[in-house]
């Protein structure tokens, strides 16, 4: 592939003295970018949420997804998490962070924060298309570091197979999700314009299609089972899941209104 031959992995920034790894300029970008379609998409759409409640639900998110980033991440090597990182220590939980935790757990701070808040209406749409966007640049990061980030793939035969730098073809999982997420976007665009959808479901939608996307693409990454052949991040897509299956079940009548 093209792009193996041209990147030399991992990708580095040079900026005078100054060396910037791929994964931290590309992780930035996505907080930057994401937050600030958030706003700009806040401006364009009426928001029935006060600033102020909205700002608390902020913080309830990202508390959350930071938590659950470390949980869920320091959970794929369950005899470290147990035993206290090993020789890393404290730092092995710091270190050890995914985005399936960040958003299962993100997702429930935002729903405890809004209990204690007084908040009823659904405060996720907003957010949805912003995530996937943030979500898109920051696996640019992760698929310029190659083997370096954790979220490379097996190794493959297939004409597309990469060498991430390794010297060894792999599933290039990064990109996979990459297009996965810009075809998820495309399509929840597409289902708003032939339906009118209820409050909260675009972004139920979006979570509920990538924690099942996770659950499967897990299958052709390197990971530690720790039970029923899966992962502990493949188990935390699962209760992902389980979290809409009464959505899922009522898809039509809980979500879509009427056509358009």
């Amino acid at each position: 592939m093209l792009l193996a031959t041209i990147i030399d992995f991992p990708l580095r920034f040079y900026i005078g003295p100054l060396t910037i790894g791929s994964h931290l300029f590309f992780e930035i970008m996505a907080f930057f970018v994401g937050f600030r379609y958030f706003t700009h998409l806040r401006k364009q759409q009426k928001d029935h949420i006060s600033t102020d409640n909205r700002i608390w639900i902020l913080i309830g998110a990202a508390g959350g997804a930071l938590i659950g980033s470390r949980v869920v991440g320091s959970l794929e090597y369950p005899w470290l998490f147990i035993t206290g990182g090993g020789e890393m220590g404290f730092l092995y939980y710091y270190k050890h962070k995914t985005i399936v935790g960040a958003l299962l757990f993100g997702y429930w701070g935002v729903e405890l924060t809004k209990k204690i808040i007084g908040v009823t209406r659904s405060s996720g749409d907003l957010f949805a298309f912003p995530i996937i966007l943030g979500m898109m640049i920051g696996r640019v990061g992760c698929f310029t570091t190659g083997v370096y980030e954790q979220t490379y793939g097996i190794e493959s035969t297939l004409p597309w197979a990469m060498d991430l730098g390794d010297g060894l073809l792999r599933h290039p999982t990064a990109l996979y999700e990459i297009i996965f997420l810009l075809l998820l976007w495309l399509g929840i665009r597409a289902l708003e314009k032939r339906y009118t959808l209820v409050n909260g479901a675009r972004f139920k939608i979006f979570l509920m299609s990538y924690f099942a996307y996770r659950l499967l693409i897990e299958f052709i990454r390197p990971g530690i089972v720790v039970l029923g052949g899966m992962t502990s991040i493949q188990w935390a897509c699962i209760v992902g899941v389980l979290s809409y299956f009464p959505t899922l079940i009522k898809l039509k009548t809980s979500i879509i209104l009427n056509k358009n």
